[in-house]
């Protein structure tokens, strides 16, 4: 008997694979800022150095320096005594035998109301931590360059009152949070804002520091502790400042 002929199936071709989706560009972030005047106006631009704006994130440098900070600045006043501190106990409370009741030696012993304390905190307890100064600079300006590519830094022409006066300063952090478009540093109850002053000023820090939800400081001494804790960061004065803060890169420790 013949065999059936075997039916020839037609191999198909493999499917091609798609071609990968080319990655999206970072996007890159424009060192050209407005400055804005106390009306909320326009009042020109201001270009950003990268060394303190186009710098990358860096989250395990920024944590290391801010709980370092944090540490250094951690008071040291909580203070207990141990058993041979406190005062009293110098009899034995009762005799060894004989009583019915548990031996003990002293009314200091720290399971005795008014006794010591076992393990308490101490005084001389050091929580200070060495920080570097280049990791100190490097963070700041990492927080500068996440705060501006996320649209939290902002530049005004100048904050100077010629009397103290909040309801002034009310009126101009209003302005500019309409002129910039950031809400927020006008509604946000807490945590706000740092305002960077180029140079001290009387009159202006009078005028804003009944606001609690800013923190006054000069660029100077601005710190990744504050700029972290705070939303946004007014800078006063680009001009003088930014020229300020560009000089700690290069200062010698």
């Amino acid at each position: 008997m013949a065999t059936p002929a075997k039916k020839t199936v037609a191999k198909k071709a493999p499917a091609k694979k798609a071609a990968p989706m080319p990655k999206s560009a970072s996007k890159e972030v424009s060192l050209e800022a407005t400055v804005w005047s106390v009306k909320g106006e326009k009042a020109g631009s201001v270009s950003l150095p990268a060394e303190l704006f186009g710098v990358k994130w860096n989250s395990d440098l920024v944590h290391q320096v801010v709980v370092g900070m944090q540490a250094n600045a951690r008071p040291t006043t909580a203070h207990t005594k141990f058993r041979g501190e406190v005062s009293g106990g110098g009899k034995k409370p009762w005799k060894q035998k004989g009583t019915g009741r548990a031996r003990h030696g002293s009314t200091r012993s720290p399971i005795w109301r008014g006794g010591g304390v076992t393990h308490g905190p101490r005084a001389e307890k050091d929580y200070t931590v060495k920080i570097n100064r280049k990791m100190r600079v490097a963070a700041l300006a990492t927080v500068l360059s996440r705060k501006h590519r996320d649209g939290q830094v902002i530049f005004v022409d100048s904050f100077a009152f010629a009397t103290p006066k909040t309801a002034d300063a009310v009126a101009m952090i209003k302005a500019v949070a309409k002129g910039a478009g950031v809400s927020e540093l006008a509604t946000k109850r807490k945590n706000a804002a740092v305002f960077a002053f180029a140079k001290k000023d009387e009159n202006t820090e009078k005028s804003y520091r009944n606001i609690g939800s800013l923190t006054l400081e000069e660029v100077r001494n601005l710190n990744p502790v504050d700029l972290v804790n705070k939303k946004f960061l007014v800078i006063e004065n680009p001009n003088e400042s930014l020229p300020i803060l560009a000089a700690r890169l290069t200062k010698k420790a």
